[in-house]
């Protein structure tokens, strides 16, 4: 993972959300985790963490949080017209709790493992909550070293069991040339082709999106 890249994309999006009138939360982007913190965290959850996960915590960030949104007079269109903000955020001393509410779900709303609504709920920790009770998680079912990246709605939505990448450094790579829309899904959908293809930095849509604001990403 090129981490001088990643940074350099954070920093284009930023330039071009405020050369536009959008609101920018402060990025922030704390030290790498250590071994130790790794270890607590995974006694704590009970599991290990995927290989590229805890990789990009060691070397780059144990915690990162962006968030911009349009100005209120900046609108798309087409099959972009309802992507009003973006976030990119994790957080080693957070992922406990983030799993800890995630499962609250689990056990009030999507307890049966045979439906398949729900098993989609199973067998996966959560890094990223979209804040309206959906999630960002690994998928734990392959039992696999390191997880692909899906997306867990609690509405009916339609990116319900995505696959957004096959691990989180190809998430952070494919996401990052979007501008990190979203996390809704409603707002990243468009950008992907169906269920299994995981977000398409090259597609159309991808390419119209950041011709549209200017982005070199």
């Amino acid at each position: 993972m090129d981490y001088r890249m990643l940074e350099h994309r954070i920093a284009n999006i930023v330039e071009r959300m405020h050369a536009i009138g959008g609101d920018v939360s402060q990025v922030k982007i704390e030290a790498a985790a250590s071994s130790q913190q790794i270890a607590q965290c995974e006694n704590q959850l009970g599991c290990k963490l995927p290989k590229s996960f805890k990789k990009v915590l060691l070397e780059f960030s144990s915690a990162l949080y962006l968030r911009w949104v349009f100005p209120d007079d900046f609108q798309l269109d087409g099959e972009l017209d309802g992507i009003f903000s973006g976030m990119l955020h994790w957080d080693l001393g957070l992922l406990k709790e983030i799993n800890d509410n995630k499962n609250a779900w689990i056990t009030k709303v999507f307890s049966d493992p045979e439906n398949d609504y729900d098993k989609v709920w199973h067998y996966t920790l959560a890094f990223y909550e979209v804040g309206n009770g959906d999630y960002i998680a690994f998928d734990l079912v392959e039992n696999s070293l390191d997880a692909c990246v899906i997306y867990l709605s609690h509405d009916d939505g339609e990116g319900h069991g995505y696959k957004l990448a096959d691990n989180f450094i190809d998430f952070l790579e494919t996401w990052s040339r979007i501008a990190f829309v979203g996390g809704e899904d409603w707002q990243w959908v468009a950008f992907t082709a169906n269920a299994q293809s995981g977000l398409l930095p090259e597609s159309q849509c991808a390419k119209s999106f950041r011709s549209l604001l200017k982005l070199t990403i």
